[in-house]
């Protein structure tokens, strides 16, 4: 260095008193300070002497001064003092502070005692050469001492690893050694890199013995070691040379393969590259008769290229060979195939690419761009088609780091240094993340560093967190999100790990840095030092959509500090993250019916540099639309790839009941499963549903009493004993059913002991009965519709309607009991119904769904029949009446058939609106005021029969016209209320009056008429008519 004032050199002046001794042994090679040559001069003789040395100070005008010093010509006969050598110790340079910058020169050493007592010079502080330059403040500085002979060795198991071994060093000393520090200059750098216990690196020290192993190392870990360690009173220095083999691994070849055709590409190159070692390598290709080989020099590495100029006769394999002297070779191989004509083979394709004729059943492949590690891979297929591009292109820079990251975790470097600055050079990397693969190495880097930070335990600084944040925002960025599909199909667990780094490094803020806060479109971090006695709960707030409360009760706090403690909280909310997590839920959640409301919360806790798992948190999450369940992210769950959990939360109304509150009893990622088929609890719904239940159980008792009173009036035949069978036993279990469900919804809420399991066991049971009664009907209307002619067995068909009305809906309901009552997930939490979470309620909406969809095939049939003739042929009159016709059967035949529950497809659909839930609601709580009215009392034969028991009216008689097109096909008059009751329908001749007797009339089964040719499919219009009147 330039220094203002003049040099100084301190010199070590040995003086022999009396008879020269024979000297110690000097250090060995390897020592530190240098070899042999480089200590003072000493001659041996006999007798008794004592050696001295004496040091004084030089003084030189400028900066030249004699590198070897002479002994003077009289020193020789100074006897007895004889001057037997003389050695500059210390170089030193004043500044113009006055302050004296004073290094050893070799073969000698600033004690240890001093180098922890002074200060280091500033351009020698990241040297790692322990105490090479001083500084000094008073005007006569320190001297550096004459070392003495190494108190040890550094043994190496071998000095040429193979792949598979361990290496191991090893460092034996005569002395008490202390403190032993490692490093590592690799071949291919000068600077020495620190070593540490690590993923590959095991360090141990005992008894004056210190070693070093590493497990499965590669060119990587080739180069000098150095060991600093403390002994006699000095720092010393021993180094050991270490070579490492390549791995076949190690060696790229490009391509992997290659088809071509000669008449289209008569030449083609091959490439064999590897990286720089301290091993000499020979590379060559075979066979090379007819090309040229050049080798070209990369930074770190080396490529062997192989340019044949003119193609093979017949398929070749060229292998690419490396050998070192007492080595195996290396070998990597390139299968070359030849198309021929005829041969099944891929087109050139230049559409993005340039794809060169490929044989089927081939790879081809193209090199990644420029700054692009990797290849782009295209499979022929085998009819000759080209199949999807493979890209694994990962951008240089971001793989660069990623190695980096593996090194440090692996052992090499100082974590307090090195996290940091690789987050500042990967936050500008995640700028240009463009592919799958740079989004995963990108993710793994910070996996990688996470787990560095957590094995440690280092503090990151505030400029180290920010960088950490900034690329946390870039990747959970909307522009970047497309990516996170295709690389979650290579790594499905990418998310969940991800989250769990930014927990790990988010906390790690040095204490010395809060409060710190950070704001981005997608990241919120807020970090708070609570120093005792806590004054109070700690709180928090974020603006995020919905707005985000967090509390943690001092309760809850106050067992963390002690012995005054200061405690560190962070809360970190990261939005968008919970769309790229795995749709895992655990059992009983079903991740199908639930969806997260766009924001993850991360909550922890530090404190004496541990982090806490267990505290109190109170979260209010902003009022969202669906039945809100507080979770958690569970990294455990699905073999570790992570699901929601609600396992020690749970939620309730916030107080001022506009907010879910979720309490939770751990701390890690906290988020929201938000119904996704569901509304709000809403107490107009609620209503709704309680007055329409009421009005429905109402209802089905006047329709119970009614059909006490006119059963043997309006049951005369069996079709019309068939159909109102069917509609008694509906209306039984529908008021069974609603009664259980106002009982389990209005005197058992939020209960789960027997009698509302019981509730549960009923309404399940007795709503499928009465969708099962139902279907039985449509049945019943489809056979008379298809088989008019057909007659059923009165006996039969009841026995099967009550074996699909009752036994079917007991099996259903006593199977879902014995699945899911042993597993917990029977009942619905706060409810005495069905548990919707998981699948016990399908076995419900299954059934219902598709009896629903039967009903409405048999409804639209019966429309079709009213339709066909009279829009076909009849005059507009016709038409109106047959349009009138369809509009009553509809308004019949849809509450009678449970159609109107099909509404609840719309609320499993309608996420956004609740105007399916209140019509839903309206009509289907309200199904016993339809049943009673278009299933009884809009029935003729119901009215005539309830006004003759009442009124004692005679019944006037009744012209039913029958009409085909324009032909009237006859007139039956109705004389006798009890004939009338029974009549279902009867045909004259054309213009003819007739009076049918109750033995001819057939309900709709026979029919009474001209002859065979005067039927007409418009006849079935009564049937169908008489079925549900």
């Amino acid at each position: 260095m330039v220094c203002p004032a003049a040099p100084r050199l301190l010199l070590a002046v040995t003086l022999l008193l009396g008879s020269v001794v024979a000297p110690a042994s000097q250090p060995v090679q390897g020592q530190a300070g240098g070899g042999p040559g480089q200590q003072l001069d000493r001659q041996s003789g006999a007798g008794e002497s004592i050696l001295v040395s004496v040091y004084v100070q030089l003084e030189f005008s400028d900066k030249t001064w004699p590198l070897d010093l002479a002994l003077p010509p009289a020193s020789a006969a100074s006897s007895p003092r004889n001057l037997t050598g003389l050695s500059i110790t210390t170089d030193c340079n004043v500044n113009h502070t006055g302050h004296s910058h004073c290094a050893c020169r070799p073969g000698y050493q600033w004690s240890a005692r001093l180098c922890s007592s002074s200060i280091s010079c500033p351009s020698h502080r990241h040297n790692h050469r322990p105490c090479d330059c001083r500084i000094f403040s008073h005007p006569v500085p320190s001297y550096c001492q004459l070392l003495p002979p190494v108190p040890g060795n550094l043994s190496l198991n071998s000095q040429l690893q193979m792949p598979g071994d361990v290496l191991n060093l090893t460092l034996l000393t005569t002395q008490n050694a202390t403190n032993p520090k490692w490093f590592l200059r690799r071949t291919e750098s000068s600077k020495c890199i620190a070593l540490r216990s690590g993923a590959q690196v095991s360090l141990s020290s005992h008894q004056g013995q210190a070693s070093l192993s590493v497990s499965h190392p590669s060119h990587r870990w080739a180069g000098e070691y150095i060991i600093y360690f403390e002994a006699q009173g000095f720092i010393w220095k021993l180094q050991q040379e270490v070579k490492v083999p390549l791995q076949k691994a190690e060696v790229a070849r490009f391509p992997d393969e290659l088809s071509i055709a000669c008449a289209a590409s008569p030449g083609f190159q091959l490439s064999c590259c590897f990286p720089s070692t301290n091993l000499v390598y020979t590379a060559a290709w075979s066979p090379r008769e007819g090309s040229q080989v050049s080798l070209i020099h990369r930074t770190g590495s080396q490529c062997l290229l192989l340019d044949v100029q003119h193609c093979p006769e017949a398929n070749t394999t060229y292998t690419c060979v490396l050998e070192s002297q007492g080595l195996d070779p290396l070998r990597r191989s390139v299968a070359v195939t030849i198309i021929r004509d005829g041969d099944i083979a891929c087109p050139e394709d230049f559409s993005a690419v340039a794809w060169n004729v490929t044989k089927a059943g081939h790879v081809a492949q193209v090199p990644c761009p420029v700054n692009k590690a990797g290849t782009v891979k295209r499979l022929c297929g085998p009819d000759g088609a080209w199949g999807p591009v493979q890209h694994n292109c990962t951008d240089v820079g971001i793989l660069a780091l990623y190695d980096e990251a593996r090194l440090l975790q692996a052992g090499q470097g100082k974590p307090d240094r090195r996290v940091p600055q690789i987050l500042e050079r990967l936050q500008e990397r995640a700028e240009v993340t463009s592919s799958p693969s740079d989004l995963l190495k990108l993710l793994s880097t910070v996996e990688v560093l996470a787990d560095v930070v957590a094995e440690v335990r280092t503090a990151l600084t505030p400029s180290a967190l920010k960088d950490l944040l900034t690329i946390t925002d870039k990747v959970l960025d909307t522009n970047v999100s497309s990516l996170w599909t295709l690389a979650q199909a290579q790594e499905p667990s990418m998310g969940s790990d991800f989250l769990l780094a930014v927990e790990t490094l988010a906390r790690s803020l040095c204490p010395k840095d809060q409060p710190f806060s950070f704001s981005s479109s997608n990241v919120l971090l807020q970090s708070e030092l609570l120093e005792p006695p806590l004054a109070g709960d700690y709180q928090i707030s974020f603006s995020t959509q919905p707005p985000l409360w967090v509390r943690i009760p001092r309760y809850a706090l106050t067992p963390l500090v002690h012995n005054g403690t200061s405690v560190s909280v962070t809360g970190l909310v990261l939005q968008n993250l919970d769309h790229l997590l795995p749709s895992n839920s655990r059992q009983g959640l079903g991740d199908l019916q639930y969806g997260t409301p766009g924001l993850v919360l991360v909550i922890s806790i530090m404190a004496d540099g541990k982090a806490f798992t267990q505290a109190e948190v109170i979260m209010d999450f902003g009022q969202t639309h669906g039945a809100l369940h507080c979770v958690f992210w569970d990294h455990s769950l699905f073999q570790h790839v992570g699901g929601w959990s609600d396992s020690g939360c749970q939620a309730q109304a916030a107080d001022d009941g506009l907010a879910t509150q979720c309490i939770c009893q751990h701390l890690t990622a906290f988020s929201t499963l938000m119904s996704r088929h569901t509304v709000p609890e809403n107490p107009v719904l609620e209503l709704l549903t309680q007055v329409g239940l009421g009005a429905s159980i109402l209802a089905l008792l006047v329709c119970l009493t009614v059909y006490r009173l006119v059963w043997r009036a309006v049951v005369r035949n069996k079709v019309a004993f068939f159909r109102h069978a069917a509609l008694l036993n509906m209306a039984i279990c529908l008021l069974a059913a609603d009664t259980w469900y106002l009982v389990g919804s209005v005197f058992l809420p939020g209960t789960q002991d027997l009698l509302c399991l019981a509730t549960a066991f009923l309404c399940h049971f007795f709503y499928l009965g009465t969708f099962f009664w139902m279907l039985a009907q449509a049945l019943l209307l489809a056979h008379q519709l298809l088989f008019v002619f057909h007659q059923l067995s009165k006996h039969l068909i009841l026995s099967l309607m009550v074996i699909l009305g009752y036994l079917c809906p007991l099996g259903f309901a006593g199977v879902t009991l014995g699945l899911y009552l042993p597993r917990g997930q029977y009942l619905r939490e706060g409810q005495c119904w069905l548990d919707g979470k998981g699948s016990a309620v399908y076995t419900f909406v299954g059934p219902v769904l598709a009896i629903v969809g039967v009903n409405g095939l048999v409804l639209a049939m019966t429309v079709l029949k009213l339709l066909r003739p009279s829009l076909s042929e009849g005059p507009s009159v016709e038409k109106r009446q047959a349009l009138l016709g369809v509009l009553k059967a509809l308004l019949i035949l849809t509450p009678i058939f449970g159609i109107t529950w099909g509404l609840g497809l719309a609320t499993m659909l309608e996420e956004a609106s609740a105007i399916p839930h209140y019509i839903f609601v309206i009509l289907n709580s309200s199904q016993g005021v339809f049943i009673l009215w278009f299933g009884c009392l809009i029935d003729k034969k119901v009215q005539e029969a309830l006004r003759k028991r009442f009124c004692h009216t005679r019944h006037p008689s009744s012209n039913i016209s029958l009409r085909t097109g324009s032909l009237q096909l006859g007139k039956v008059v109705v004389t006798s209320p009890k004939i009338q009751s029974e009549l279902f329908h009867g045909v004259g001749e054309q213009g003819q009056t007739h009076t049918i007797p109750p033995r001819r009339a057939r309900a709709g089964i026979r029919l009474m008429g001209p002859g065979p040719g005067a039927l007409h499919p418009s006849l079935l219009t009564l049937g169908k008519a008489g079925f549900f009147h």
